[in-house]
């Protein structure tokens, strides 16, 4: 894709969001000219799935990219992105936090994370119950030294069931609220390039978009 097209795709999608909302640009498998492209147009936040990748493009794009990850997360791979990850939004459970905690001490420095909460009716989509989530937020004394909890993130099911996608985002939405003054809850993460819209109405501040800015993948 031309450079233009790029620049004018992700201006489209910024301009037509409220200001309060940020976007990840997931790039994952998108070349770095892709990126810097983005980037240049004014997007400074990006969002991998992969830990190899996202290892892979750091040094070789802008320092002051903010990286997130944003799928699965695999305990041993956590040592490779505790140095400089701004955001982890894929935390599905205590184990994994304990491990996040524990390269972050390593690596004198706190992680932001997000609590993933699984609310879609798809058994393979991963993350916290919303009772599981709600427990541990409630219970401040498990939440570990080194890490900061910033808010939640849920993928609603895949469907045309416009009815269902918004329920299961009101549900996460409502748990974000109960604790969003007690804990300092900043980020609340829902909706992808294909739903991103009903997700903002339900009230997500954060929207991971990747194919309606660098095309499908090849």
């Amino acid at each position: 894709m031309s450079q233009g097209g790029l620049t004018e795709k992700y201006l489209a999608i910024r301009n037509s969001i409220p200001a309060h909302v940020s976007i990840v640009a997931v790039s994952k498998f998108h070349p770095i000219e892709s990126i810097k492209q983005v980037y240049d147009a004014g997007q400074h936040i990006f969002g991998e799935n992969r830990v190899q990748e996202l290892v892979e493009k750091k040094p070789l794009l802008p320092p002051d990219i903010e990286w997130h990850m944003i799928g699965t997360l695999q305990s041993n791979k956590v040592k490779y992105i505790a140095p400089f990850v701004s955001l982890i939004h894929s935390v599905d459970s205590p184990k994994l936090l304990v491990e996040i905690n524990k390269q972050a001490q390593k690596n004198n420095r706190v992680i932001n994370c997000l609590l993933e909460v699984h609310i879609a009716k798809e058994e393979s989509k991963s993350g916290f119950s919303l009772q599981e989530a709600d427990a541990f937020l409630f219970d401040v004394s498990n939440h570990p030294s080194y890490i900061k909890i910033k808010g939640l993130m849920g993928m609603a099911t895949f469907t045309n069931d416009v009815q269902q996608v918004r329920s299961e985002f009101k549900s996460l939405a409502t748990l974000y609220k109960k604790y969003q003054q007690t804990l300092g809850l900043e980020y609340l993460s829902m909706g992808m390039s294909n739903d991103y819209q009903i997700a903002i109405e339900e009230g997500s501040n954060m929207v991971r978009i990747g194919s309606l800015i660098f095309g499908e993948r090849k």
